[in-house]
């Protein structure tokens, strides 16, 4: 019974291996090229309105301060 459970658990385990090898060579890989991790969940939306913020922020950090 035991050889059973290692010869079932051990292709498991290659698989589960090389998901996470995969997942942590995109992450790698993605924060090399653009200087930051990916964030889940964006979308079109949502980078409009990073880039929006970050133009209000310089317009307001140039603003003359009285």
């Amino acid at each position: 019974m035991s050889w059973l459970l290692v010869e079932g658990l051990l292709p498991l385990g290659i698989i589960a291996g090389m998901l996470v090898i995969a997942g942590n060579a995109q992450y790698h890989i993605h924060k090399a090229a653009h200087g930051r991790p990916k964030h889940i969940g964006n979308d079109m939306w949502d980078v409009a309105m990073e880039r929006r913020d970050k133009k209000l922020v310089e317009q307001l950090s140039s603003a003359p301060s009285n």
